[in-house]
């Protein structure tokens, strides 16, 4: 298996969706690998990722409108902390914590309008993406 990398973030609203594909594909480069697979996972309990349309930026900004009315900031929630932050939860299991990308002549495949965002629900705050490169 192919050493950890990582990717730092730094959100700048509460909720936002934000590209990856540079940096992974950046990653897979410098590893070297050539044909094999990629993991990308997200080590926070209130942020995701998710491979979607990153062509058209109204996907991501009606993702993550959705995304609010299905779970609001404000609800009947237990988890009633200082942070207020169960629907960043609930929201983070619903994108979820990784996604496995193939490698083909040492690139990340994505199909024609695809790309990998970062899913941030409570922010702004500094985050990890960590990824691994490994060859088939």
């Amino acid at each position: 298996m192919g050493q950890i990398r990582e990717i730092t973030i730094q959100s700048r609203d509460r909720c936002e969706l934000i590209k990856l594909d540079a940096e992974v594909a950046r990653l897979v480069k410098e590893s070297g690998v050539g044909e094999g697979v990629c993991y990308v996972f997200v080590p926070h309990t209130s942020a995701g990722v998710m491979i979607n349309e990153g062509a058209d930026p109204t996907v991501a900004q009606d993702i993550g409108a959705k995304l609010g009315e299905l779970v609001p900031r404000e609800g009947p929630y237990r988890h009633n902390d200082a942070e207020k932050n169960a629907d960043s939860h609930i929201k983070a299991t619903l994108a979820g914590s990784s996604v496995i990308l193939l490698v083909s002549n040492g690139a990340p495949v994505l199909g024609t309008w695809q790309s990998i965002f970062f899913c941030e629900f409570d922010g702004p705050r500094r985050r990890r993406v960590l990824v691994r490169i490994s060859e088939a």
